[in-house]
């Protein structure tokens, strides 16, 4: 018998009856023969990986079931064994487990080089992907022991990653930060979660990963002696309350520092502010205990100001329950504490694995059903026929997403992904009353329709009174009117339920406002070929349903506008970078060598626009937009150069004016809208016009076309303002 397999049977035969020991001694022989002769890309004997794999099993206290399962995962698939041979030797239960496993893998075999973020199908994915994830996701829900042995087994692949190549490396690592770990969060399986995290940031970021990893070396002795002095103060003030408790430090992930390192730096936080660094956690026998520890510790040292969370009253998607708390200890170091009874340290660490435990052993939690509704959930989605590309937004925007808990006026408490809004909240409750939502109510006070709930709130939605349908803004991913791909579901099809012709009006009318205040110059004809449509009216058909972003008309027609300029443009032997105070290395020159470049003041081009250059007489190569007016005129084409945009430069004048009515206020909500978009203002100029309207004209840094088209979405609906163009 190997050590390997003696540690296999030392774990089951802590928490598994004593007559498993011989059924998984068997499933090992078996699965040794199968794959006698292979080897793994290491060179190490195949069977270790099933081996591994049934350990980590074991580590979660998985079933006899799942645990053999573990160990003849691979069988069918390589080894050319049926799967009614291991019906007829382990039985139906193990044998289901093995196909379940084996379809998985062969799915992951076909999956696509890129793989899938962890909010969203990317632009031009295979739609085999999407595919090959809704199989995933719907075998999960049908028997989430499969999933959990997929879960060791990509764990396994993970540590044993440095025997493939680079290239290999990486795809597996980015699918398993994409996919693998947040399905061990969704499930609760904390043990699993960051290791998979830790070794695919390793992987994928190296340097970053020794960056943060030297960096928790070298506090650690800080840290251990910071934990040993609290722990012993605590350690007295619990044995005079007369509580039983074990108090340990708890571990710092990797990956979960380096996330915080970067939010807090996007905040303008400073790293010591990241209060778990050092940690504590508490285990007590029961709830009471928990309250009764959580008073002691807010008596001993401060707490900090809006850092407490009950996880106990209010446990997360994934089951989680604990008190959290971060306290000025020693020295003013900021600290945290977790306290928990040892089942909900038991369900914090394996999940939706402790639960199933617990359920078999008959002591099941009576809300468990209530808790798991989410895998569901996953064959609600699959059975209402949904493509495989929309299948995967839905589940990824609304299951995979942290989620925050609202409550409706009667205290219904309801789920829905964190960002979520009114919107979403509406469209949760009932699709009629999401195409009706005017207004909304959080917490007894009026907030527009964009505001991002938080835990807790109670929700209001206000009705039209008649019937009403939704906005076209809604479906504007710039504005963030809608997170849920359940809400965008139902508002385009009220869209495309439209008369055609009322979809085309409005489509047209969207395309003009679009191209006006972008000031880009192209025929409805142009456009609909730009934009892949046979026919101008399919195309205003789709921007009028909403099929049709605004963001995607910007985004492809700046690229294609329509030049005014005389003919065709010189060109010369290749690209050239021309050096010049504000333009850098961000413009390339087509056949001219030694020659000054600057953007022009008229039109102002930021990259994502269509340009050309323009030789001057004594200033060397003006680039203009091709849309610009001033070049209408010219009629000496052999002035006009090919120019592209090459390394994006720092930032980029662009002048917006907005027309709006006269207000108190008026400028103070315009400038918050620009500084959101973390756009710099240069320059406000405030041309009145009469009856009480204004015309603000703004003078902006930003980093190209689709910032500045984001920011012209987002000042249109600001109060009072009934025109926003791009001037020049």
């Amino acid at each position: 018998m190997t050590a390997t397999l003696q540690t296999l049977l030392d774990k089951a035969n802590a928490y598994l009856p004593p007559d498993k020991s011989n059924a998984l001694q068997e499933a090992y022989l078996f699965a040794e023969q199968c794959h006698k002769g292979q080897t793994r890309a290491s060179g190490v004997p195949y069977i270790e990986h099933p081996l591994n794999v049934a350990i980590l099993l074991a580590d979660l206290k998985q079933d006899a079931g799942a645990v053999t399962a573990a160990l003849l995962h691979d069988v069918i698939e390589d080894c050319h064994v049926s799967r009614q041979e291991i019906d007829q030797r382990f039985g139906d239960d193990v044998s289901k487990l093995v196909e379940g496993v084996t379809k998985l893998s062969k799915i992951e075999a076909h999956t696509a080089t890129e793989t899938l973020g962890p909010t969203a199908v990317r632009q031009g994915e295979p739609k085999v992907q999407a595919e090959n994830l809704r199989k995933m996701l719907v075998a999960m829900a049908e028997d989430v022991r499969v999933i959990l042995i997929k879960l060791a087994d990509r764990l396994h692949n993970m540590r044993t990653l440095s025997a493939l190549t680079p290239e290999k490396q990486k795809r597996i690592a980015q699918e398993t930060l994409d996919v693998y770990a947040p399905l061990a969060h969704r499930l609760g399986i904390a043990s699993l979660k960051w290791q998979l995290e830790d070794l695919a940031f390793q992987a994928l970021e190296g340097e970053k990963y020794e960056e943060v990893a030297r960096m928790l070396a070298q506090t650690r002795s800080q840290r251990e002696d910071f934990i040993t002095q609290v722990k012993e103060a605590f350690a007295k003030e619990l044995d005079k309350a007369g509580i039983k408790a074990d108090v340990s430090g708890r571990a710092k992930h990797i990956f979960s520092i380096h996330q915080k390192m970067q939010r807090y730096a996007a905040e303008g936080k400073d790293f010591n502010r990241i209060f778990d660094l050092f940690a504590l956690r508490v285990i007590v026998d029961d709830i009471a205990t928990c309250y009764q520890v959580l008073g002691l510790v807010h008596s001993l040292w401060r707490p900090i100001s809006g850092e407490f969370d009950d996880y106990i009253a209010n446990p997360r998607e994934n089951m989680y329950q604990s008190l959290h708390t971060a306290l000025l200890g020693p020295q003013m170091t900021p600290f945290e504490i977790q306290i928990r009874t040892s089942r909900m340290h038991d369900v914090a660490e394996y999940g939706v694995a402790a639960h199933w435990r617990y359920k078999e052993g008959g002591h099941g939690d009576g809300r468990f059903e209530e808790k798991m509704k989410w895998l569901r959930q996953l064959l609600d989605f699959h059975q209402e026929g949904k493509g495989a590309e929309e299948f995967v937004e839905t589940v990824k925007s609304d299951i995979f997403q942290d989620q925050v808990f609202v409550y409706t006026p009667k205290g219904q408490v309801i789920e829905l992904p964190f960002g979520a809004t009114p919107i979403d909240f509406a469209y949760r409750i009932h699709t009629e009353l999401g195409h009706r939502c005017i207004g909304a109510k959080v917490n007894g006070a009026m907030v527009s329709l964009d505001t991002p709930l938080r835990n807790g709130d109670t929700i209001e939605v206000v009705p039209a009174k008649g019937p009403k349908g939704p906005s076209l803004d809604w479906l504007n991913p710039d504005l963030a009117f809608v997170k849920t791909a359940g809400a965008r579901d139902k508002i385009r099809i009220w869209f495309r339920k439209r008369a055609r012709g009322e979809n085309i009006e409005q489509g047209r009318a969207i395309l003009e406002r679009e191209t006006r205040r972008l000031q880009i110059g192209i025929s409805e004809e142009a456009a609909a070929a730009v934009l892949g449509f046979t026919n101008v009216d399919d195309m205003l058909t789709n921007i009028g349903s909403g099929a049709l972003s605004t963001n995607q008309l910007a985004t492809n027609l700046l690229d294609h506008e329509e030049p005014p300029i005389p003919s065709a443009p010189a060109t010369g032997p290749g690209p050239l970078h021309i050096e010049k105070e504000g333009v850098g290395d961000s413009v390339k020159v087509m056949g001219q060598s030694n020659m000054l470049t600057r953007l022009a003041q008229c039109c102002h081009p930021v990259p994502g626009d269509k340009i050309v250059g323009f030789i001057t007489r004594a200033r060397g190569v003006t680039v203009h937009r091709r849309g610009c007016r001033h070049l209408g005129g010219v009629n000496e084409p052999e002035r006009f150069i090919e120019v592209s945009w090459g390394m994006p430069g720092k930032a980029y004048t662009s002048t917006v004016s907005i027309e709006a009515l006269d207000r108190i206020g008026l400028l103070h909500d315009i400038t918050a809208v620009v500084s959101a978009e973390k756009v710099n203002i240069v320059n406000v100029a405030n041309l009145h016009s009469k009856r009480g309207m204004v015309t603000e004209v703004l003078t902006l840094e930003t980093t190209g076309a689709s910032q500045l088209s984001k920011l012209l979405s987002r000042l249109e609906h600001v109060k009072g303002v009934v025109k926003v163009v791009r001037s020049g």
